[in-house]
C-alpha cells in the first residue's frame, strides 16, 4: 500500500478537484525545503491548515503523516502541533522510542498493516499502547488493522538465550517460551478487544513460528516503510523458577533502529523476504 508523492510544487489544485493527501504533503514539502518552515519551527495547526487549504482534517492528518514517514517532521504528541525536521539528520533511536513513534503515524493510514519479526513481540506491544488508547478515545478510526508476526519458535535449537556455562541446558529456551507466550497472548487480546468492542471493523493477528534465531528485528510498517534493528548479544544475569541465570541473551528494547521509506527497493525487498518466510518455513506458534 504505497503512496506516491506529488510533485513539490506550490501550485494551486485545479478548480473543482479534491485537493489529495499527497499534493498537500507536496506543498508543505517545499515550503520546509525552502526554508519557509525552519528546521524545530512547529508547523501550523490542523485547523489552520484546514482553512489555508480548503480541506478537510483527514486529508490534512493524511498529509502529515507522509511528511512524518519521511522524517519532515517529528512525531505529534496528542494535540500539539508537529515540528519541523531534517530527514536523516538524527541518528538511530533506540527501539523502545522509534518503533512506537512510527507505529503511531502509521496508524493514522485508514487501512493498517504491520509485518514484524522479531524474538517476542515485547517492543510492538508497547509500540502499540498509545495507537490503542487513541483508537478507545475515539481520536483514531482505521477501517482495518492487519498484523503478522513471526517470532523464533522456542522448540528449534536457537544459539541464543542459552547458559553461558552449557549450552545444552534448556531453562533459558523454557523461560523465552514463556515470555513469548505472554506477550503474544497479550498482543492477541488488546487487538481483538477492537474488534469485539465495535471500534475497528477488521481486525486480524496472526503468530508463527520459525526455526531461525533472529540477527535482527524487522518491522514493515503499511507497505511502505522498513524500521530494523540488530540485536546484540551479551552476557547478563536472569532469573528463572527462583534461581539466577547467567544467559547469552539480546535486549531488543534499546537496540537502535534504522528507518527507510525513501529506498522503495529496499522496503519491497523487505517484503518479499518476510513473505518468503511466512509462506514457506513458517508455521502456527503453538504457546499453550
Amino acid at each position: 500500500m504505497s503512496q506516491e508523492i506529488a510533485p513539490d510544487s506550490d501550485a494551486a489544485q485545479p478548480p473543482g478537484d479534491p485537493l489529495s493527501p499527497d499534493h498537500l504533503a507536496g506543498v508543505l514539502r517545499e515550503r520546509i525545503r525552502k526554508g519557509e518552515l525552519p528546521e524545530h519551527a512547529r508547523l501550523p495547526t490542523q485547523r489552520a491548515l484546514v482553512e489555508e487549504f480548503g480541506t478537510n482534517r483527514t486529508t490534512v492528518r493524511q498529509a502529515l503523516a507522509i511528511l512524518e514517514r519521511e522524517g519532515y517532521l517529528s512525531a505529534r504528541g496528542r494535540g500539539a502541533p508537529a515540528v519541523v525536521s531534517v530527514p536523516g539528520k538524527e541518528g538511530p533511536r533506540p527501539a523502545s522510542a522509534e518503533v512506537a513513534d512510527r507505529i503511531a503515524v502509521a496508524f493514522h493510514a485508514d487501512d493498517i498493516s504491520i509485518d514484524a519479526f522479531c524474538l517476542t513481540t515485547e517492543t510492538l506491544n508497547s509500540a502499540l499502547a498509545a495507537p490503542l488508547i487513541a483508537i478507545s478515545a475515539g481520536e483514531l478510526t482505521p477501517n482495518s488493522i492487519s498484523i503478522r508476526v513471526l517470532l523464533p519458535d522456542p522448540e528449534a535449537p536457537l544459539a541464543y538465550p542459552r547458559l553461558v556455562s552449557d549450552p545444552r541446558d534448556r531453562r533459558p529456551l523454557h523461560r523465552l517460551r514463556e515470555l513469548t507466550r505472554t506477550f503474544s497472548t497479550s498482543l492477541r487480546h488488546q487487538m481483538t478487544s477492537l474488534a469485539e468492542m465495535q471500534l475497528v471493523p477488521k481486525v486480524n493477528v496472526e503468530i508463527r513460528g520459525v526455526p531461525i534465531t533472529p540477527v535482527q528485528k524487522l518491522y514493515l510498517l503499511n507497505g511502505t516503510e522498513v524500521l530494523s534493528a540488530f540485536y546484540r548479544v551479551i552476557p547478563r544475569v536472569v532469573e528463572y523458577q527462583d534461581q539466577q541465570l547467567e544467559i547469552y541473551d539480546v535486549l531488543g528494547l534499546s537496540s537502535k533502529v534504522f528507518r527507510s521509506s525513501s529506498d522503495t527497493a529496499y522496503v519491497e525487498e523487505s517484503q518479499q523476504w518476510f513473505e518468503s518466510l511466512w509462506s514457506t518455513l513458517a508455521q502456527p506458534l503453538t504457546l499453550g
